[in-house]
């Protein structure tokens, strides 16, 4: 078993004897979903989600997992490689195994993962996020509250380019007004560094 960057733990190809029947990727992503949550669970951290790719007759695992909200910031490389660990030994003994040799991959969500759920939005209040509304409007901008139904966004207003960003007024988002959020990625402004030397 290696490490390797990026906080992923990835596993060498295992192979069972022949079992069930071969599923589709989708069929089996749902399938391990139920079957590791479990195992994810023990280590007090949450599956966030199995993605399946199957290339011709080899499958490639990935296996997503987080911190309840709470916890510390991020998750540490020791105990994503006790969960790989825990995870491997559970597919190995996976009695719905359909025989086909697999990768394994686990790791923490990236940072471009979609917010689809309320504690996805929670643990990133504070961010610059990017809204995609149900009726194709596009917001950019500081979250500065999420709760069970809804999350407070404080939009970026344009502003000719090269000048410091401003934000306009707060604007209240039910989720269910929502298609995709994701956490977007700040660089310093070089304004903000010049910032007052202009002013009276």
């Amino acid at each position: 078993m290696a490490v390797r960057s990026g906080k992923q733990t990835t596993t060498g190809a295992h192979r069972r004897n022949a079992a069930p029947a071969h599923r589709d990727a989708a069929a089996e992503a749902e399938r391990l979903r139920e079957f590791l949550r479990p195992t994810v669970e023990q280590h007090s951290l949450i599956l966030e989600d199995v993605e399946v790719r199957i290339i011709g007759g080899h499958r490639t695992l990935h296996v997503v997992v987080d911190l309840p909200e709470g916890g510390p910031e991020g998750l540490s490389l020791d105990l994503i490689f006790e969960v790989s660990q825990s995870v491997s030994n559970a597919l190995d003994n996976d009695p719905g195994d359909d025989g086909r040799p697999y990768n394994l991959e686990v790791s923490s969500p990236g940072v471009s993962r979609p917010l689809t759920q309320p504690r996805h939005w929670r643990k990133n209040v504070g961010r610059l996020v990017a809204v995609r509304l149900l009726d194709g409007e596009e917001l950019q901008g500081r979250l500065t509250d999420a709760t069970d139904s809804s999350v407070t966004l404080t939009p970026l207003v344009a502003v000719r380019k090269g000048t410091k960003p401003k934000f306009g007024e707060d604007r209240e988002i039910p989720y269910d007004r929502i298609r995709k959020g994701t956490v977007q990625v700040e660089f310093a402004h070089a304004d903000a560094e010049d910032a007052g030397g202009d002013n009276d």
